[in-house]
């Protein structure tokens, strides 16, 4: 008997995914599905002690235990996913395979284009197995087009697609949008991608395969960037163009994160119009202030360097969170850049979203993850289960899914097969 049976049910309990994602450009995507209550059983190779997903034995780790088990990026990544181990290099476990896609509704991957073909499991194998199956593939440059054959990874897809060149302050070098940026958003396409499928094949009955590309996901990201070039021929970076830490779209002054009291400490600060600027002048109570170069939005975009700057050493000996205060009091938006620890323990409205909540993982007991940043007053989102060991459900699922005897799994075993 499948132990899934009797289970709190989610809005996708009806749903079983056959994974074999990995990092987090596939992983993530899963995982959003898996915590509105889909099966998603992830595959892994058990002759490779999970190098198939590098995050397995990446650092952060809860203490000095290291190793497949204990990487922190994978148990977040893969939370209430069941685990299992099939080598399909063998007869054996390609046959398990065969009848796990059987009983699926979806089957997800993000290898290089072209690895899951040559591992026998090309969309028409898997429609031969089952007709109506939904196969979702996820890569840097897509099954089709000239990059086919190219691998990448997060910050390679960044600079590809445009996204590391639109991210800098003036007269210095691309600064990008952080580590792995395209991960995180190839995630949420590939999750919103398996959705449409599923809602396509209630109403049709018949499956499809998703291609998809998570370089062509970030570019999506670039629209007023191509707008401009394309119909006013402007580059993005170019001379007179405000650096990341101002706004011209529209324009605004001042407009920018000023230093506070302490170490590394800062504040947000954004006057949209010549009514939030007078509001924020009377709290200044400066002379400079009030001298009438400032009195215009066109006199302060002008002399935004030394508004910046006088703006500067006044925040600069003042708490963050004071000058937050003071500023909201006023109707002047402003807030303190928070640290993530500040975030994540301090800040009331997290812990009410419950953004960060515990799971229990076999080997590293219990483990704060990210939640999900959205509640629903009748399907919400469900994370309890840490992330699956090697193999953590071999039996659960071969012999309770897939009617495989208890007593052949000494043999799978000893074979290699799992």
């Amino acid at each position: 008997m499948d132990s899934t049976a009797g289970a709190p049910k989610g809005a996708l309990s009806h749903v079983r995914i056959c994974d074999f994602t990995g990092q987090l450009a596939g992983a993530g995507a899963t995982r959003l599905l898996a915590a509105f209550g889909a099966d998603v059983i992830r595959v892994e190779d058990p002759s490779n002690h999970g190098a198939w997903d590098i995050l397995r034995g990446m650092p952060p780790y809860v203490d000095d235990r290291t190793g497949p088990e204990f990487g922190g990026g994978f148990n977040n990544h893969n939370v209430e996913k069941r685990g299992i181990t099939l080598n399909l290099r063998t007869e054996r476990g390609r046959e398990l395979l065969r009848e796990l896609v059987a009983v699926s509704d979806v089957v997800t991957e993000n290898f290089a284009a072209g690895v899951f073909e040559r591992l026998g499991f090309a969309y028409e194998s898997l429609r031969a197995i089952r007709p109506d199956i939904i196969y979702v593939s996820n890569c840097g440059f897509g099954h089709s087009g000239p990059y086919r054959e190219f691998k990448t990874w997060g910050p390679i897809v960044q600079a590809v697609c445009g996204l590391t060149f639109s991210s800098g302050l003036a007269g210095q070098p691309p600064a990008g949008w952080g580590y792995s940026y395209m991960d995180h958003g190839g995630g949420y396409f590939m999750g919103v991608a398996v959705l449409m499928a599923l809602l396509h094949r209630a109403r049709s009955g018949k499956g499809q395969w998703v291609d998809m590309s998570c370089t062509e996901a970030g570019a999506t990201l670039l629209g007023p960037s191509v707008l401009d070039a394309t119909v006013n021929d402007r580059p993005l970076r170019r001379p007179g163009m405000p650096d990341s830490n101002r706004e011209n779209s529209p324009e605004m002054a001042p407009h920018g994160i000023y230093p506070s009291e302490g170490e590394d400490n800062w504040v947000a600060i954004a006057c949209r119009s010549d009514a939030d600027w007078q509001r924020l002048r009377e709290l200044l109570d400066e002379d400079w202030a009030r001298e009438s170069r400032f009195d215009s939005l066109a006199g302060r975009i002008e002399h935004q360097d030394a508004l910046d700057a006088a703006l500067a050493d006044w925040t600069r000996p003042r708490e963050r969170f004071e000058i937050q205060r003071q500023l909201q009091a006023r109707g002047v938006p402003a807030a303190a850049v928070q640290r993530p620890q500040e975030r994540i323990d301090a800040d009331p409205d997290t812990a009410h979203m419950r953004l960060w909540p515990e799971v229990t993982h076999r080997e590293m007991g219990r483990v704060r993850v990210d939640g999900l940043p959205v509640r629903l007053s009748r399907t919400d989102w469900k994370l309890e289960r840490g992330g699956p060991c090697l193999g953590e459900h071999n039996q659960e699922v071969l012999c309770g899914l897939l009617g495989v005897a208890e007593s052949e799994l000494p043999e799978l075993r000893e074979a290699g097969v799992i």
